[in-house]
């Protein structure tokens, strides 16, 4: 496996095609100081740079990049009931979470305008004391799509609470319409099925970073969607941990000293690699891709129209925001 060490980024993989239906999209593999929300700020705000500079139209961020994976609970004893330093450890994942009006956002919308880039980026949000695992669509105008990850993927349960439905749609980006799933949410059936049947052109999965994951279910749903397909896939090196996290020490033991490596890749909608899982590095993969595949491969499978047989099954995307309370005021 090549580690790079380098804070300056650069391009790891490209692929490029030239027509009328063609539509750059980049996927950023990053790391950097784990639950440093301002230092991984800095890197994404590069790499959008970078990514308007090899004339991205969409740029895509692993999965709550902003601000980290909540790793250390399978390797902590994270469901220790009680436990003084879990609840410690989890105070601090909260006091590092970002919300959706604040500034961390506000910044990523200003470089989305001036840099005239759509940004599908991961965040660990927080609401009241409660974090979720969100994928936020920011254009030129603004912020598009909000989307919480429907269902935490095993001991992410302790931190992350459950979504909803009303991210589940896609978004106009040049020739084409993109829509994204939070990691193992793409192992959901009835969410592709969602997210095939909003329009989905260009899907993104956005992922805390393992090819070993990605390697399957970026060219599944290519395959089954007829879709472009791509991953991004963060990077996390145990060195990485700040001093002052509680469990800081027990992390800094770990026999891995990336338990993070990547795997940002990009599928096509015949299920073969435009550019296969990168590993270990650094960087932006971009691909110029030609959305006259998608129309071409649907040709023997559309999971969305001649394959869809609604007569057969139904399904019903309830795409309302939930809270937590309902709140009836008089005038």
């Amino acid at each position: 496996m090549s580690i790079s060490r380098s804070t300056d980024l650069r391009v790891l993989a490209r692929h490029e095609h030239d027509g009328p239906a063609r539509l750059v999209v980049a996927a950023a593999q990053l790391g950097g100081p784990w639950l440093d929300v301002p230092a991984r700020l800095a890197r994404a705000l590069a790499a959008a740079e970078l990514a308007a500079a090899e004339g991205a139209d969409v740029l895509a961020f692993p999965e709550t990049y902003l601000s980290g994976y909540p790793y250390w609970l399978s390797r902590t004893n994270g469901a220790t009931f009680g436990d003084p330093r879990q609840k410690e450890a989890y105070a601090y994942y909260l006091d590092t979470a970002v919300e959706v009006g604040g500034p961390e956002v506000r910044q990523l919308a200003a470089a989305a305008s001036d840099l005239r880039l759509t940004l599908v980026v991961g965040i660990t949000e927080r609401s009241y004391g409660s974090t979720y695992a969100t994928v936020l669509t920011i254009g030129p105008d603004g912020v598009a799509g909000h989307h919480r990850k429907l269902v935490p993927t095993y001991d992410e349960r302790l931190v992350w609470a459950p979504g909803d439905g009303a991210g589940l749609t896609t978004h106009p980006v040049g020739p084409g319409r993109i829509g994204s799933l939070n990691c193992w949410e793409n192992w959901m059936p009835q969410a592709r099925q969602a997210m095939y049947a909003a329009g989905e052109d260009v899907h993104i999965g956005v992922w805390p970073g393992s090819a070993r994951l990605t390697g399957d279910i970026t060219r599944f749903v290519a395959l089954e969607g007829r879709v472009f397909s791509v991953a991004a896939g963060g990077l996390l090196r145990r060195d990485e941990v700040p001093d002052d996290f509680p469990l800081a020490a027990e992390l800094r033991a770990d026999a891995d000293p990336m338990p993070f490596d990547g795997g940002s890749a990009v599928a096509g909608p015949d299920g073969e690699w435009v550019v296969p899982p990168v590993r270990g590095e650094e960087g932006l993969i971009v691909a110029a891709l030609d959305l006259r595949q998608v129309r071409a491969e649907r040709f023997t499978f559309d999971p969305a129209g001649h394959y869809s047989r609604p007569d057969v099954f139904g399904s019903t995307v309830d795409r309302r925001r939930r809270a937590a309370a309902t709140f009836v005021d008089d005038d």
